[in-house]
Formats: C-alpha cells, sequence, structure tokens
C-alpha cells in the first residue's frame, strides 16, 4: 500500500476508534469514520498480541494491507478507516480475505462500484 494512503498517525487512529462506526467480521473488525477534510481515504491495520507472535502479527496485517490496496480505488475517499486483525484471519490468504474485505466494506456503505468502459 502506498504510504500516502495509509492512516499512521496516533491521533488519527484514535479518532477513529472514538468516533467510527464498526463492522464485525469473524476474521477481522472494520471500524471507518467520515472525514471531509480527508481526499484518499486512508487505510490503517492493526494486530494485537492476540493474533500471535511477531511472525503472525505481521503476516495478519501484511495480508490486510494488501486486500485493502487491492480495493482501494472503490472506497470512498472521505473515509478513514481501520482495520483490526483477529485470530482466525491466519487461515486465510489474501484473495479470500480481498473478497470478505469486500462484503464488508459494502455493508458499512462505503464500497463504490466503479465501471470499466
Amino acid at each position: 500500500m502506498v504510504r500516502k494512503n495509509r492512516l499512521s498517525h496516533a491521533p488519527d487512529i484514535q479518532r477513529v476508534r472514538r468516533y467510527g462506526k464498526s463492522v464485525a467480521h469473524p476474521l477481522f473488525v472494520l471500524i471507518y469514520h467520515r472525514d471531509k477534510n480527508t481526499e484518499n481515504a486512508p487505510v490503517g491495520v492493526i494486530a494485537s498480541k492476540a493474533v500471535g507472535g511477531a511472525v503472525e502479527r505481521n503476516r495478519a496485517k501484511r495480508v490486510l494491507r494488501s486486500a485493502a490496496d487491492e480495493l482501494h480505488e472503490n472506497i470512498q475517499p472521505d473515509c478513514m478507516i481501520l482495520l483490526i486483525a483477529r485470530q482466525a484471519i491466519l487461515d486465510y490468504d489474501t484473495p479470500e480475505i480481498t473478497v470478505i474485505l469486500a462484503e464488508q466494506l459494502k455493508k458499512a456503505g462505503i464500497f463504490r462500484e466503479i465501471t470499466q468502459e
């Protein structure tokens, strides 16, 4: 994921966690916050120690970032998104996570279909 599309500043992450709305799934939690000052829909990824050791946490974050990167152009640009990994995500690969993330974004109402001509 391109760095400009990442949600990496602690105050922004705290604001999303405090004021955002969440959509839960057994593999991850999607928290989103609409912000009119946001232009590129930054995405942050968190994996706590409950996911596993450092290797497992890094793999979970890598898979979520990759899925978010594939869907980034379909996310409404005025949203800040935080993805929190759960341990079950380690049993899945990126293509499966991408499909599930798209479903969760649609459920949240922040996914827009882009038609290619």
